[in-house]
């Protein structure tokens, strides 16, 4: 079982996952790999489903994370923060839309959805790893263990 330390590295290493996952799917669509793409496109979600946990139970356990960079830079992760945010919210609800309708063989309508969840599911994935770089390693605030501290007598 991680500590609430380790938490930001499993859910950017499942956010990698879930990106890779997501990219073989699609070419295993585009072979006409249906059954293949389907297990992968499931996996995806599931590695999702467990991401979505562990930052939740992160974030319960430490709150919010401060970026410590420049402030050219800090604009930058500002930018790809707020647009990784705002698409989140909307994966969810796609991706179960998209799920649901090629579990029922509703192709057409399937692929309309797909073709919005896909680069969004993507884009999500991807830019979770790169926050996570950002915030962890180009530009490391104190460490987890510290800020649950400071916040246990009241300082944050």
């Amino acid at each position: 079982m991680p500590t609430v330390e380790q938490l930001p590295a499993l859910n950017a290493t499942l956010n990698g996952l879930a990106a890779v996952m997501l990219v073989v799917g699609w070419v295993l669509i585009k072979r006409g790999q249906v059954i293949a793409h389907r297990n992968t496109m499931l996996a995806a979600f599931g590695v999702s489903v467990l991401f979505l946990i562990s930052y939740l139970v992160y974030h319960f356990n430490v709150g919010s994370v401060r970026f410590t960079g420049p402030s050219g830079v800090r604009t930058l992760y500002l930018v790809i923060l707020f647009t990784h945010i705002v698409l989140a919210a909307t994966v969810p609800f796609l991706a179960v839309i998209t799920i649901y309708l090629g579990l029922k063989d509703r192709r057409a309508k399937h692929l309309q959805f797909a073709r919005w969840t896909f680069p969004i599911w993507l884009y999500v994935s991807v830019t979770g790893v790169v926050i996570y770089v950002m915030l962890y390693h180009l530009y490391p605030a104190a460490s987890a263990a510290s800020i649950m501290r400071v916040s246990q007598v009241g300082l944050l």
